[in-house]
């Protein structure tokens, strides 16, 4: 039941970007220090007015910023944002008390996102394609999105089209589109089951919005360009919806971070290693054996090492980490080691790190509350966290990523 408007001091930001009142009252699109006003609806403060704005406040450069639920935080200034991302991660880590170095912040600049993924529904008069809303099902057109490349700004029409050919009136279409080399790489789930003439229009239209390659449900429909993309300069063709980092700048950070951390080593294993983000780069200088379940994106690396002259030995092992995980003695055989898990960590596989005797490991990570409990069980275990790096490829949101290096202490 809705509660009489009412004044509440923001004190903190949550994880998710929202700010914290006192009696943990939830207010959307506040900062710290303010004053605000609006009607409780449960624990969620709606129809907010500000009325006592913070310093850090300043106007949101983006046009869909008030319909379009991406950019949750465009309302605070890039030092605010900065710091509050650089603090969560601290506040991660020290609530389990490690206090560590941290290097220098990255942030991906505006209009960099080089991959999205477009919801697209067919309406009585044609067709919409942008974002949900915030908490919603409505689709919000984002012609002028400020974190998309301004090519993957302007394929919304081309998702329009997709679904005019091939969706249903009540399921809208996940259009995932990357910016490849040779052209936008699609790949389109929730359409309609393909048969001759779909598969015809399809190709029409790769053929029309110059599309490098067109998936649909999971089937490579046509192929006109390989799709490369670059790791560390070496040329890759991810299989179709393979993850990519979401900037180029973002990707390289990464890979730097990670370079720098197994400096000195020289026999790596990349766990969740995807299409060799890291693997390939780590393989103009070191013998690496990489690892993941998906055996589609190890088989994009393994070639792209075999195209690759002047590379060290490069190994492959299609396994899943979270039941199998690599044992400390699986482990031994390498003097450092990359991890890269999904957002829930690698408990299960971080307890195999702790027991290993590897000297370093470089530690990627998107969750900073998951990495805390990992990095917590390495350090009971005798390695240090030695630095970390903030790296934001996602401006504005909430998402925070980071590369970090432990080392095992010699006895």
């Amino acid at each position: 039941m809705s509660q009489p408007t009412t004044t509440y001091k923001i004190l903190r930001l949550g994880h998710h970007g929202d700010g914290i009142a006192e009696d943990s009252v939830f207010a959307a699109r506040t900062l710290p220090g303010e004053l605000v006003t609006g009607t409780l609806e449960g624990d969620r403060l709606e129809d907010i007015r500000i009325q006592t704005p913070s310093e850090f406040r300043i106007s949101p450069g983006c046009r869909h910023y008030r319909s379009c639920g991406g950019c949750d935080l465009q309302h605070a200034s890039e030092a605010f944002l900065a710091d509050w991302k650089q603090k969560f991660v601290a506040s991660s880590l020290s609530e389990r008390g490690i206090v560590p170095e941290f290097l220098p912040l990255m942030t991906s600049p505006p209009e960099s996102r080089r991959r999205a993924t477009f919801a697209a529904r067919r309406t009585k008069t044609g067709a919409l394609a942008g974002f949900h809303t915030r908490r919603s099902d409505v689709i919000t057109p984002v012609p002028d999105c400020r974190i998309l490349h301004p090519t993957l700004a302007r394929f919304l029409p081309v998702a329009e089209r997709l679904a005019v050919l091939g969706s249903s009136r009540k399921t809208a279409l996940e259009v995932s589109v990357a910016l490849s080399a040779n052209g936008p790489d699609v790949a389109v789930r929730n359409g309609k089951p393909l048969d001759g003439r779909l598969r015809m229009d399809l190709a029409g239209a790769a053929q029309e919005f110059a599309m490098a390659r067109l998936a649909w449900n999971g089937e490579t429909v046509v192929t006109r360009e390989s799709p490369v993309q670059m790791f560390g300069g070496i040329p890759v063709v991810p299989p179709p919806g393979a993850f990519l980092q979401a900037t180029v700048e973002g990707q390289e950070a990464l890979i730097a971070g990670v370079l720098r951390a197994l400096d000195g080593t020289s026999r790596v294993a990349d766990l969740f290693s995807g299409c060799g983000t890291f693997a390939l780069p780590l393989a103009q200088t070191k013998k690496v054996h990489a690892v993941e379940s998906d055996a589609q994106m190890l088989e994009a690396a393994d070639i792209a090492w075999r195209n690759r002259t002047g590379l060290r030995q490069f190994t492959t092992e299609a396994r899943d980490l979270f039941r199998t995980p690599l044992t400390s003695d699986d482990l031994s055989a390498f003097d450092g080691l990359v991890i890269d898990p999904p957002r829930a960590g690698a408990a299960a596989q971080t307890v195999q790190l702790a027991n290993a005797q590897t000297p370093v490991i470089a530690y990627v990570s998107c969750n900073p509350v998951t990495f805390a409990r990992d990095a917590e069980m390495l350090i009971a275990a005798g390695y240090r966290l030695d630095w970390v790096q903030v790296v934001d490829q996602f401006r504005w949101s909430t998402h925070t990523e980071l590369v970090s290096r432990f080392l095992r202490d010699k006895l």
